[in-house]
C-alpha cells in the first residue's frame, strides 16, 4: 500500500484491529511500531465550535484510519446508488437507492469537514486498493453493462456488502476511537446502516441476490 507513513499506519492499524489486513491486500508489516508514532505526531485539533461535539486534542490511528476509509467508501457507494436510482428495474429498488444516496451524501458533508479538522487531505488514500466493502471501478463498469433484474441483483449485493462492512468499521471507531466528534458520527452511521440493511433485505429480488 503506497501511502505516506502516517496515513498508511492509520489505515493498517484500523484494518488490523478488524482482522482485515490480509483481505484488503495490504501487508501489515511495520504497522505496530508506527502506531505510537501516529499517536504522537497526529495534528492537534482546535476546540469545537459552541453547540458541536467536542474533540480530544489528538487524533488516534483509529480515528485517522476510519475517516480516511469511510469517506471513499461513501463516495464510491454514491456512484453506484446514482446509477441504481436512474436505471434499476424495480421501483422500490430505485426509491431505496435515492434514500440511501441522500443519506450517504449527508454523511459525506460531515466526513469531509472532519478530515479538514484533523489536518488530513481530502484525497482518497485508498484509490486503486481492493478494500472490503468498497464499491470498485470494476463493480461500476459491471453495473453500467447490466440491465433489468441483473442490475438490481448486482446493486443489492454490492450495497449490502458496503453497508455491512462500513458498519463494522464504524463500530471499531466507536469502541477504539479517541475523538468525540468522530465517535458521534460513527454511531450515527451505524444506526443508519442497520436500518438500511433491514430494509434492503425486504426489497424485491433480495432473496435471489443475497442468497
Amino acid at each position: 500500500m503506497n501511502l505516506p507513513p502516517l496515513h498508511r499506519a492509520a489505515a493498517l492499524g484500523l484494518l488490523a484491529a478488524l482482522g482485515l489486513g490480509g483481505v484488503a491486500g495490504c501487508s501489515s508489516a511495520d504497522s505496530a511500531p508506527r502506531t505510537a508514532e501516529v499517536r504522537k505526531s497526529a495534528p492537534d485539533v482546535s476546540p469545537a465550535p459552541s453547540g458541536t461535539a467536542s474533540a480530544t486534542s489528538t487524533s488516534t490511528s483509529t480515528d485517522i484510519g476510519w475517516v480516511q476509509l469511510m469517506t471513499p467508501m461513501n463516495q464510491q457507494a454514491v456512484k453506484l446508488l446514482t446509477l441504481a436510482a436512474e436505471r434499476a428495474a424495480e421501483p422500490r429498488v430505485r426509491a431505496f437507492a435515492v434514500r440511501l444516496r441522500t443519506g450517504h451524501e449527508a454523511e459525506l458533508n460531515r466526513l469531509r469537514p472532519l478530515l479538514t479538522r484533523m489536518g488530513l487531505p481530502l484525497t482518497d488514500v485508498h484509490a486503486g486498493h481492493d478494500m472490503p466493502g468498497m464499491v470498485t471501478e470494476q463493480d461500476l463498469e459491471a453495473a453500467h453493462a447490466a440491465e433489468g433484474p441483473a442490475l438490481d441483483r448486482l446493486v443489492l449485493a454490492r450495497i449490502r456488502d458496503h453497508l455491512r462492512q462500513s458498519a463494522e468499521v464504524s463500530r471499531s471507531e466507536i469502541t477504539a476511537g479517541g475523538r468525540a466528534d468522530a465517535r458521534e458520527l460513527a454511531r450515527a452511521l451505524v444506526t443508519a446502516r442497520e436500518g438500511f440493511l433491514a430494509e434492503l433485505e425486504r426489497l424485491p429480488g433480495a432473496v435471489r441476490a443475497l442468497g
